[in-house]
């Protein structure tokens, strides 16, 4: 087996293994921690080197120098008890697929109005025009009133 020598022309300078570092930015990983603990406690002696936060949201504000917390802005985990639940956290890949269909405006329509519709007309409490003699208080809503209650807090449509 022979090797073919092959020579490669480039145009560029060797940098002789030298790297320029200064393109590097390695936030909150230089200096010892006696630096990191002098720059926490005064920032304003390093102003060229930030300490970066990656993300995380301050908890507070700092007002003539002074950090205030802020109880609202401390996340708050709610978690349930789930002591004595017989469900288990893991769903097996052998578990079969769920298929449902497109729940639709008809759908809607027969899971809240139809059973009433269906009862007042078996039981003649209908109107001439339709309209139930008796409404229930969702039916006696106004177009108004019913917009304006769909798009409260708390309603299902956000």
């Amino acid at each position: 087996m022979f090797h073919i020598i092959k020579r490669g022309i480039t145009t560029t300078t060797a940098l002789s293994g030298k790297k320029n570092f200064r393109k590097f930015l390695l936030y909150n990983k230089r200096g010892t921690r006696i630096f990191k603990q002098q720059r926490a406690a005064n920032p304003d002696l390093y102003a060229d080197m930030p300490i970066d936060k990656r993300g995380v949201r301050d908890t507070g504000v700092t007002i003539d120098g002074k950090f205030i917390e802020i109880p609202e802005k401390i996340p708050e985990l709610i978690v349930p008890n789930l002591d004595g639940c017989k469900f288990k956290p893991y769903v097996s890949y052998k578990a079969p697929d769920v298929v449902q269909s497109e729940f639709t405006s008809q759908d809607l329509f027969n899971s809240v109005y139809a059973q009433k519709i269906i009862s007042d007309w078996k039981s003649g409490k209908l109107n001439d025009d339709g309209s139930p003699i008796e409404p229930s208080k969702e039916e006696a809503l106004s177009a108004d009133e019913a917009w304006a209650r769909a798009r409260k807090t708390g309603s299902d449509i956000f």
